[in-house]
């Protein structure tokens, strides 16, 4: 879920990619973001890239 978010996709194609409703893509991620530390979206697209999930030019 991270590393789509991270890729600047958004909740339905996300919901489309992992075959879930997009509730349970904003479900998930509102879970994820104190998990983390975060507050955003964009914040999360920072920890995708800094854990290497998501490498630039991909």
């Amino acid at each position: 879920m991270l590393r789509l978010v991270g890729t600047g996709m958004p909740n339905g194609e996300i919901a489309a990619r992992l075959l879930v409703s997009e509730a349970t893509v904003k479900t998930h991620l509102n879970r994820l973001t104190p998990k983390l530390g975060i507050s955003s979206r964009a914040q999360a697209v920072v920890v995708a890239y800094e854990t290497g999930l998501v490498r630039p030019g991909r």
